[in-house]
């Protein structure tokens, strides 16, 4: 797939085959994440590739929207150390928002579909993974082949006509 179609494809999957992905496709999506830009190349994540199905549902009870992880064959954990800079914490957030969109579009252009979540408890999350009490799991992403219909490019999205959001030189 090309890259342009990988982004036209690409969308939130919350119902997923029960085929499991391949270690080597998981790998590729953390990779993608891995060469994502992070500001001054510091690079503070880590991330956690789960395919255990008692986790998977473990994890799916960490936040309300979380359901979908209970379902996925895998999911990866988006984790950062606990920063008491609020300019690093902001950083350390945009940095992670730019691995999930690598990731996502990584996935779907290998016909994988994700779906994000965020994490509110975490206490739970860190247990459920291991994760050591200064540091804290962000997101998850659910990781798996869609249910129902393929990834392909979307030709007419569900979004804001393009004309209301695009602004040239000012709003």
């Amino acid at each position: 797939m090309q890259t342009w179609d990988a982004i036209r494809a690409r969308r939130n999957v919350r119902h997923y085959r029960p085929d499991p992905v391949s270690d080597d496709d998981l790998e590729r999506i953390v990779e993608a994440a891995w060469r994502a830009p992070s500001a001054a190349n510091n690079q503070h994540w880590d991330f956690v590739v789960v395919t255990d199905r008692a986790q998977l549902e473990q994890l799916s009870t960490v936040w309300p929207g979380a359901g979908h992880i209970a379902t996925a064959p895998s999911a990866i954990a988006l984790v950062v150390p606990e920063s008491g800079d609020e300019r690093e914490t902001m950083i350390d957030q945009f940095d992670l928002g730019q691995a999930m969109m690598a990731m996502t579009i990584a996935a779907t252009d290998l016909g994988i579909g994700t779906g994000h979540s965020a994490v509110g408890d975490q206490d739970k999350a860190r247990d459920i993974l291991g994760v050591p009490d200064d540091h804290r799991v962000c997101y998850l992403l659910g990781v798996g082949y869609p249910a129902g219909r393929k990834l392909q490019p979307i030709r007419k999205p569900d979004r804001r006509p393009f004309t209301e959001v695009l602004h040239r030189g000012r709003w």
